[in-house]
């Protein structure tokens, strides 16, 4: 049946009718929208808007009969290139990660380019988890996990807690992380034909729309090439095969490793981009999320 699901996912995502011409950044905000809200939000879950540091967020709880969480806070980054996306856009993710450990999660609402370019989401990221550390959580209970984009910023986001004297969260979980800036992974090249969503001119069109002018090679833009990731807390790295980023994640490993961090590579092969996003109807999502759970779980004292 899990190969029926993954043809079945490639060929819809192919048959998807794909714009003519450039759009706007508010056409392309309101279509990933449009596409994320088709994926199914679990039950037994709560949610609340507040805010984290500087920034609103998205708080997600476990509800039901039994409705008290575990101690500890995922603190989630949603996806979107840099230019799209909000903790909204990214519930279908973060519910199951809630529903699955039992523990909150509190999506932040980071700031996006090109209104707000490189640096700006890193700084907002990095408040966020400073805010929930003034505010008396044990680092020791908070997981960064995000997809994309946020998945590149869990990431980051610990490169500059470290680099900032702060003490670093127990784990990070990403989500076919973007971690190149510079797009010199062969993956780029050698998955173009199988990523039904990026291209590598789309990548580098957005790229420049967050990086502003910024070099590229920034350790805080390609961490899985130009970052020295020593003293980083454990991380999983989820990735398809079917995606121009694979490479951002198998290079990230294998620099962590170098550097003494302990790392899961989880690759799973036919899925596209944030493939957990499609939980509910491809079996390998609903896998890679109790898999995703279970690190966490594991992790979070």
């Amino acid at each position: 049946m899990s190969k029926e699901q993954r043809a079945a996912l490639r060929a819809e995502l192919r048959r998807a009718p794909q714009p003519e011409g450039p759009r706007s950044i508010e056409e392309l905000r309101a279509g990933f929208r449009a596409l994320m809200a088709q994926m199914r939000i679990p039950d037994g879950i709560r949610t609340k808007t507040t805010e984290l540091g500087p920034r609103p967020a998205l708080l997600v709880e476990p509800a039901g009969p039994d409705p008290a969480p575990r101690p500890g806070t995922i603190l989630y980054f949603h996806g979107g290139s840099f230019l799209l996306g909000s903790p909204e856009t990214a519930l279908c993710l973060t519910a199951n990660l809630v529903v699955r450990t039992k523990i909150r999660a509190l999506s932040l609402d980071y700031r996006l380019a090109p209104e707000h370019p490189f640096p700006a989401a890193v700084e907002d990221c990095l408040a966020a988890y400073r805010a929930l550390l003034d505010a008396g959580e044990d680092p020791g209970r908070i997981v960064l996990a995000g997809d994309s984009a946020g998945g590149g910023l869990t990431v980051t986001t610990c490169l500059a807690a470290r680099d900032a004297g702060l003490p670093l969260p127990a784990a990070i979980v990403a989500f076919s992380p973007g971690l190149d800036a510079t797009r010199t992974g062969e993956s780029v090249d050698s998955k173009a034909g199988d990523d039904p969503f990026f291209t590598r001119d789309g990548l580098e069109r957005s790229g420049a729309l967050y990086l502003a002018g910024q070099d590229p090679r920034h350790p805080l833009l390609s961490p899985a090439v130009h970052a020295d990731p020593a003293g980083l807390p454990p991380m999983l790295l989820q990735v398809g095969t079917d995606e121009l980023l694979l490479d951002d994640s198998t290079r990230m490993a294998e620099r962590a490793r170098a550097a003494g961090v302990d790392v899961v590579l989880d690759v799973t092969a036919d899925v596209p981009h944030v493939f957990q996003a499609y939980s509910g109807s491809l079996d390998e999502a609903d896998q890679a999320l109790d898999r995703a759970a279970l690190f966490l779980t594991q992790h979070v004292r």
